[in-house]
């Protein structure tokens, strides 16, 4: 867990991660507490969800109407809280391929491990909605090669995500994948197929182009496979992106209930945590410590 004193952890330790045996699993942060509660589980990893993180800043779906800046700061808030690495959602990069150059760099000093870009234009959609649309591919192309010149840190790594199995069909989307790699993609993100034939397919065709991201989005269009299956096809990163956020809409559903019926929270209490448990949750006594170090 991090603290106020202590270093942001390497980018390299991402890479080391991904080079062991078995899938690496993210689960999905919107915000600084969601950060800290998936790092105090005991994950290695934390996925900023783009998605929960336009539910969480402005109630609204994921359509693309957060902009790349308010992105980033909600990037750094979830670096700074946590110390083990933070890949974090860049949409389309928030525009061509110049926004792309700023995106990264902006993205880099707020301390990610890892930036996600993807193939559809702007405003973008979650990958999981009806509606998609994808830039021509030499336009992503361009994209990929200015995220790759951007980065100063080495270690920081480009995820390329093509949305073409919506639009174009598996075909395109495994062509895009092979281009994006050939431009220096880090990691390539085949977004929803919809059966684990097309899962498999994907998978073995993509086998030793460069690792594959899986994601398990909760509720999406994707079959929900067990870790061991995802493990043996050899992806390399699974997301579970909304999971957090859904458990506390409905946690925070149950309460406003509780209220609403009984004019008080009373009786929901004994299922909450004690306010001390939750106070050194987000860290009290560390900020005692310190209080007593500097008087």
């Amino acid at each position: 867990m991090a603290d106020l004193l202590s270093p942001r952890p390497p980018r390299s330790r991402l890479r080391e991660l991904l080079d062991r045996s078995g899938p690496l699993v993210a689960p999905g942060a919107y915000d600084a507490l969601s950060a800290r509660l998936v790092e105090q589980a005991g994950f290695d990893v934390v996925y900023m969800t783009g998605f929960g993180t336009t539910a969480s800043l402005l109630g609204r779906p994921d359509v693309g109407l957060l902009s790349g800046s308010e992105m980033a700061d909600n990037a750094r808030r979830l670096v700074a809280a946590v110390d083990v690495p933070v890949i974090a959602d860049g949409d389309t990069g928030y525009g061509n391929a110049l926004n792309v150059l700023r995106t990264v760099q902006t993205y880099e000093q707020a301390g990610v491990a890892a930036i996600q870009l993807e193939d559809q234009v702007t405003p973008k959609r979650c990958g999981h909605m009806s509606g998609k649309e994808i830039v021509a591919l030499p336009e992503m192309l361009g994209k990929i090669r200015a995220a790759v010149d951007a980065r100063r840190d080495r270690d920081l790594l480009v995820i390329a995500r093509t949305d073409a199995v919506a639009v174009e069909g598996v075909d395109a989307a495994l062509d895009r994948a092979r281009a994006f790699a050939a431009e220096g993609a880090d990691l390539l993100f085949v977004e929803a197929p919809t059966s684990e034939a097309d899962v498999e397919r994907i998978a073995g065709e993509l086998a030793g182009v460069a690792p594959l991201v899986f994601n398990w989005a909760e509720g999406g269009r994707t079959p929900p496979l067990s870790l061991e299956r995802i493990g043996e096809l050899g992806f390399a990163l699974v997301l579970y992106p909304i999971g957090t956020l859904l458990a506390a809409t409905a946690g925070m559903r149950a309460l406003l209930e509780t209220v609403r019926a009984e004019g008080t929270p009373a009786s929901a209490l004994p299922g909450l945590p004690a306010f001390g448990e939750f106070t050194a949750t987000v860290g009290l006594d560390e900020i005692g410590e310190l209080e007593a170090r500097y008087r």
